[in-house]
């Protein structure tokens, strides 16, 4: 994790999230109490804060400075309102190209993901608050800067987020097994939203029923499922391919 990117010691963290700066995650020592620790965690539920409790062994190793407790990661962009999204992109005249990540965790994979996301002309990405990768340094090297490019939007509910999607018109298409269709037999050039699931449980079943379309890649190895990363250029190049 990047030194510039984190702040350290419970007032500042507090100043930090008062402020309004894009606290990606907040790590907080096992067992540790107090008055001010007890403000830290009221700020932090207010404004949706994703946070964790660790030994007190990996704040030493996040910072050698007094951190009385709490370490929080400051994520080194900003992020977009998804309204503004959708109809800043509508009104381009654009093809619209949305991505939505259902809990993807790991920074590699969500920076790889934003690289080909770039490359393929995606108009923006969707992740939920909690749960999600943070955008750390990680993220920033394996997406080559193009975490930089593309806009990402964070939002309450990825299900609200679909929702929304769809009521602007736009056909939402989750990457799924759960389904006897292959990406080759549906439709992605049209307005389209395509939802990646978390590397471990894949898309939650909740959002799975309220999807317009699921497809899945064919698979003919011993192994069954790709590396999400992989698997979303495979959905983001077919449907370059069929928008050309």
């Amino acid at each position: 994790m990047e030194k510039e990117h984190l702040i350290f010691g419970i007032r500042a963290i507090i100043e930090a999230i008062q402020s309004g700066k894009e606290v990606d995650k907040v790590f907080i020592q096992k067992e540790i109490s107090g008055e001010l620790m007890k403000d830290l965690m009221k700020v932090m539920k207010r404004a949706n804060i994703n946070f964790s409790y660790v030994p007190v062994e990996k704040l030493n190793r996040l910072t050698p400075n007094n951190h009385q407790g709490a370490v929080a990661s400051i994520s080194p962009i900003g992020f977009m309102e998804l309204e503004h999204l959708v109809d800043s992109t509508l009104a381009s005249g654009k093809l619209p190209l949305f991505l939505i990540l259902d809990q993807i965790s790991d920074a590699r994979n969500f920076g790889a993901i934003i690289r080909t996301a770039e490359c393929t002309g995606v108009n923006g990405i969707i992740v939920q608050k909690a749960g999600s990768a943070p955008v750390n340094g990680d993220t920033v090297k394996t997406s080559a800067g193009a975490v930089f490019n593309v806009p990402i939007c964070k939002v309450e509910h990825i299900k609200d987020a679909i929702f929304y999607l769809q009521g602007s018109g736009i056909k939402t298409v989750a990457a799924t097994e759960k389904t006897d269709q292959t990406i080759y037999d549906i439709a992605l050039n049209e307005p389209l939203a395509i939802i990646m699931g978390s590397e471990d449980r894949g898309i939650n079943p909740s959002v799975l029923k309220i999807v317009d379309e699921k497809a899945k890649l064919p698979m003919f190895g011993t192994i069954g499922s790709l590396n999400v990363s992989v698997a979303c250029g495979a959905f983001l190049y077919e449907t370059v391919r069929q928008r050309s």
